[in-house]
């Protein structure tokens, strides 16, 4: 059998050995690859002279042929090739074509298995100048292939990237774009990844420089769909980072989690209807991450998102969430000024952003009760586009809040609204429970609960963190994070990135956790020295400016928020300075933020902060300021 690979430079094999040179001919090879692609695998005589021969006589070119032949039979086998009358025939399994396994790995949807087939143009480098028949043959081939290439290289690239893994995406991306430059499907998916991981200003750098490329090589304008996606990374979120700052850690091992809740936002944004998708697990595992991602991809799909985060002192607060959403992002989103005048007034009796922004309903009563009113701002914001509503932390809410929540999904079954609720196990709210149970019977939706890293989530993180590590590197760096971690993804990631940064893990001792003890309930002094050490690694590499505002925080934070200005303070921080130290925190994961302010990712990481990186005198300098 002859194995021919031909998506990309040709490639032959004779029963798994290498091809003989005189199959190697380029008329010899091209009758072989003609053959193979036609119909029925099938062509007469006088066709294959004039496709292949075209410049000499007959009876020169029907010799040619012959020995054409008599090269293809000795390789394939006399049963293989018939030549009878006029008619040249392969037999059917004669040739194993890659192209044909690339059809049917398409045809099952499998981009992960069709994507390596793809290494270049069809027949990449191969030509006969002197048969131009040949050469148009080869051209409409090229033309099929590279559409089907395209499309299987961005279906696997998007593929990648909807499930978090932006890395996976890379190669994929690179060889798209490779086939063609000029590909505006192949630039908004590189334009995601780019915006994806936060890099924003190389996301329209390569879109200028695109829009400049095809000034020249086209005269068609840009796509709608590519200069909509252009302006929605413009609008988004310009960190203010030092330049030293290390990149973010991708999403790892959350790829089922991510499709399922990207699988409800398109359900939404599509169908006119509410969806609800909670996030349960215990404290370190990446809830919040998790909800941080979908945000990311709403913002690049057309959506509006609001976020809201609880604190434990929540649960004393009434309205807590609600009054959250009044106070946060909300009054930025896209049609909400299309709501009833008496929302609007009930809001503005609470806001004074509202009641500036709306001064005609501020100055009207409005006997509306406050849920109610967002209830109407929501239906009026989702109308205009959709809307993703993310509730972080969940099982703090007070019991008022609870209640408004489940009448907003009552009432606004109709809307296109994702609301994402994150919540713990421990301690878990039987109110949250119950609206998990109501999931997929009355209430569309998904329920899904991350675990701890597995061992190739923990090698793909530990890859990733020391990229010039060899496997056994890896694979040992990855067992001992496991050991130490207990695959928990907050304390995983504070140790790889502690190794990275020069950290000795061999120095320090102690595995985790107790039995039946969740990273909530874990106090500093039960954490494994290589975790503590780490803490203290990635405080030491922190800038100064956010090694202050973090004390700030951990002494301020307690139970609850902390508003910005009040870190400010307490860090003698203010303006650009303040809002680069505190970028600097969320960026690292170290504080998660909302409208109301500040809070550790985890509340352990806060104590040991408090206990080991604050001396007693800048406990009261902070206090005082």
């Amino acid at each position: 059998m002859i194995t021919l690979r031909a998506l990309g430079p040709l490639e032959v094999r004779v029963d798994g050995a290498n091809a003989p040179d005189d199959l190697l001919w380029t008329r010899n090879l091209a009758l072989l690859l003609y053959l193979a692609r036609a119909p029925a695998h099938r062509c007469t005589r006088d066709h294959a002279i004039g496709l292949l021969w075209p410049e000499k006589d007959q009876e020169k070119a029907r010799g040619s042929l012959r020995e054409a032949l008599r090269v293809l039979r000795r390789c394939l086998g006399e049963a293989h090739l018939r030549a009878e009358a006029d008619q040249v025939q392969l037999a059917a399994g004669a040739v194993e074509l890659d192209t044909d396994r690339f059809d049917q790995l398409i045809a099952h949807q499998d981009w992960a298995g069709a994507a390596p087939l793809v290494t270049g143009p069809f027949a990449e480098g191969f030509a006969l100048p002197d048969s131009s028949a040949f050469e148009d043959w080869l051209l409409a081939e090229r033309s099929h292939w590279r559409g089907r290439s395209m499309d299987v290289l961005l279906r696997h690239a998007e593929q990648r990237l909807d499930a978090g893994d932006l890395l996976g995406a890379d190669d994929p991306l690179r060889r798209a774009l490779d086939l063609d430059p000029l590909s505006e499907r192949a630039l908004r998916a590189i334009m995601r990844r780019l915006a994806l991981a936060e890099d924003h200003s190389a996301a329209l750098k390569l879109y200028e420089a695109f829009l400049a490329l095809i000034a020249h090589e086209r005269s068609a304008p840009i796509e709608p769909e590519t200069q909509q996606l252009a302006e929605r990374i413009r609008r988004g979120r310009r960190w203010k980072l030092p330049r030293a700052v290390a990149p973010r850690v991708p999403l790892i091992g959350r790829e089922r989690e991510l499709a399922a809740i990207l699988t409800q936002w398109r359900e939404v944004r599509s169908g006119g209807r509410l969806g609800v998708a909670v996030i349960e697990a215990d404290p370190g595992i990446g809830k919040t991450r998790l909800a941080e991602e979908v945000i990311a991809r709403v913002a690049l799909e057309a959506g509006a998102s609001v976020a809201t985060r609880a604190v434990p002192a929540d649960r004393h607060q009434h309205l807590s969430s609600i009054i959250a959403l009044v106070h946060g992002g909300l009054v930025d989103v896209p049609g909400v000024a299309a709501a009833p005048v008496a929302a609007l007034g009930a809001l503005a009796h609470e806001s004074s952003e509202w009641a500036e922004r709306f001064p005609a309903a501020a100055g009207s009563p409005s006997a509306q009760s406050l849920s109610a009113a967002v209830t109407e701002v929501l239906r009026s914001a989702s109308a205009e586009q959709p809307l993703l509503l993310v509730v972080d932390d969940a099982h703090w809410l007070d019991n008022a809040s609870l209640d408004a929540l489940e009448i907003m999904i009552r009432d606004l079954a109709r809307s296109r609204l994702l609301f994402v609720v994150t919540t713990t196990r421990e301690p878990g709210n039987p109110r949250i429970a119950e609206l998990m149970a109501r999931i997929g019977r009355e209430v569309p939706g998904v329920v899904v609960t991350p675990g701890a890293f597995d061992e190739e989530d923990l090698r793909v993180l530990a890859r990733w963190s020391m990229p010039r590590y060899t496997a056994d590197q890896v694979n040992r760096l990855a067992r001992r994070v496991a050991a130490d971690s207990a695959g928990i993804p907050l304390l995983a990631v504070e140790i790889c990135r502690a190794v990275a940064q020069g950290m000795d893990v061999d120095s320090t001792s102690g595995a985790w956790p107790r039995p039946l003890e969740t990273l909530g309930q874990t106090m500093p002094g039960d954490l494994p020295e290589s975790i503590v050490a780490a803490i203290r690694v990635q405080f030491n590499c922190l800038s100064i400016q956010g090694a202050a505002a973090l004390r700030a925080a951990a002494v301020l934070g307690g139970d609850g928020r902390v508003a910005a200005a009040r870190i400010g303070r307490g860090a003698r921080l203010d303006g650009p300075a303040l809002d680069a130290a505190l970028d600097e925190l969320e960026w690292r994961s170290w504080l998660a933020a909302d409208a109301q302010g500040y809070t550790f990712v985890a509340r352990v990481v806060r104590e040991v902060v408090d206990r080991d990186m604050v001396t007693e005198g800048e406990r009261q300098r902070i206090k005082e300021a």
